[in-house]
């Protein structure tokens, strides 16, 4: 998605506990005012926010409560391991 488009962005927030579900599940979702708001609470929390518009869009789409669907796991796991490093890296 370029980084000139006129949408608002969007934003997505996931949270996987294994003991509960199968797959990550939406949380939290919105554009424009509520996305810049997920996005603030998530620094201001000290998560790590990664920024992709094509992907957030597409979570985005999803029901509150829902699973990430199978044909996103690559991506969701590619940035379980953005994280990790992320936080491997501080220490």
């Amino acid at each position: 998605m370029s980084q000139y488009s006129n949408s608002p962005k969007k934003a997505v927030a996931l949270k996987y506990d294994t003991n509960k579900n199968n797959a990550p599940v939406v949380v939290a979702a919105g554009s424009g005012y509520i996305a810049e708001k997920i996005v603030e609470i998530a620094e201001g929390s000290g998560m790590p926010v990664y920024r992709d518009d094509s992907l957030s869009a597409l979570l985005s789409q999803l029901d509150i409560g829902s699973e990430i669907p199978e044909e996103l796991f690559s991506s969701i796991v590619d940035i379980y391991i953005y994280f990790l490093n992320f936080k491997m890296s501080k220490e």
